[in-house]
């Protein structure tokens, strides 16, 4: 069965773990066991957050979210980036086409950005709001891993906006560092 709260702790505990150590990474992920395991997802997700803010600083935990990625439908993302990819020759044009728009693509002012008008977290459908963007920077992961593979360089990736915080939108900023 997919137990989206299981790979969740998972992933965080193994970024964490890779920042600090096992004790750490057990204390921010888990907390208090006993309430831990008592709370629904929402208020595990506020939880945690809390914890690791409390404990990194925010460069730390924005790379430890960002290695929480989990890469759930990537090959699907990856596939629909090089084919629009595979029909453009330039930036503009890879993000111009009625499928690139539908996917939430836009270019302007040399940039290439990527917006949903819906959270598509499902470990997050419960939080009405995110006191701070610290859980959604897991996005900024996921695009940089899936964008990165797609264009062969590097490429640095900024959360603009999201929805659980208070915007109208999701959204992100793609730069890519190098020949496309």
């Amino acid at each position: 069965m997919f137990d989206i709260r299981k790979i969740q702790e998972d992933a965080i505990y193994e970024a964490i773990r890779a920042e600090s150590d096992h004790a750490t990474a057990k204390e921010v992920v888990y907390g208090d066991c006993e309430t831990t395991e008592a709370q629904d997802n929402a208020a595990w997700v506020n939880a945690t957050m809390g914890r690791l803010e409390r404990k990194f600083d925010s460069e730390t935990t924005k790379l430890i979210r960002m290695n929480c990625q989990c890469g759930y439908g990537m090959d699907e993302k990856l596939a629909l980036v090089k084919e629009l990819m595979a029909s453009s020759s330039s930036m503009e044009e890879f993000a111009s086409s009625e499928k690139a728009k539908a996917a939430g693509l836009s270019y302007r002012d040399g940039s290439l950005y990527l917006q949903f008008f819906f959270c598509p977290c499902p470990m997050v459908a419960e939080v009405e709001r995110l006191e701070t963007d610290t859980w959604c920077q897991c996005t900024t992961g996921y695009s940089k891993a899936l964008f990165e593979q797609a264009f062969g360089c590097e490429v640095d990736v900024e959360l603009l906006k999201s929805i659980k915080t208070g915007n109208d939108i999701c959204l992100m900023k793609i730069v890519p560092h190098g020949q496309i």
